[in-house]
């Protein structure tokens, strides 16, 4: 599988999200090319500030191979990472980070912050705009209607 099939199941994803009334947010953690961790965001549904997606797929990861070192494993996300989740990443020695869309308003890769340039223990390899305008516009869609149905 490629990157974008990779980012096409994280999109699947954040579609359930986006269904349930949650932000549309998807992630994978890809191990020796397969998937052996998926997330999704889920705060309003589990009433929980730490269920965005890549703290989930992380988690499924870790549990699917047995450890929290996942120094092998890819991440692929259709949004930019917020602090915690960069966080998440770093503590869990992830190799490289996929995104689709950039976060203006609260990424922690290139847009509000670069913690992945902070000399911590380890410093994941990055690439941004894997399928943006797909990520981009699930997450425009999704803002468009709410704001709609709030009329």
């Amino acid at each position: 599988m490629e990157k974008e099939d990779f980012m096409r199941y994280a999109l699947g994803l954040a579609s359930l999200s986006s269904a349930e009334g949650e932000v549309p947010v998807g992630a994978v953690v890809v191990c020796d090319g397969k998937i052996v961790g998926e997330g999704r965001n889920r705060r309003e549904t589990v009433k929980n500030a730490l269920h965005h997606a890549e703290i989930e797929a992380i988690n499924s990861a870790c549990e699917s191979l047995g450890g929290w070192r996942l120094w092998k494993c890819d991440l692929y996300v259709t949004l930019e990472p917020c602090p915690m989740c960069a966080g998440a990443i770093i503590n869990s020695r992830i190799k490289n980070v996929y995104f689709g869309a950039p976060d203006p308003k609260n990424g922690a890769v290139i847009s509000k912050a670069r913690l992945f340039d902070v000399d911590f223990t380890h410093k994941p390899q990055f690439e941004g705009g894997i399928l943006e305008s797909e990520c981009s516009e699930i997450l425009t869609s999704f803002f468009k209607n709410l704001r709609e149905s709030k009329r």
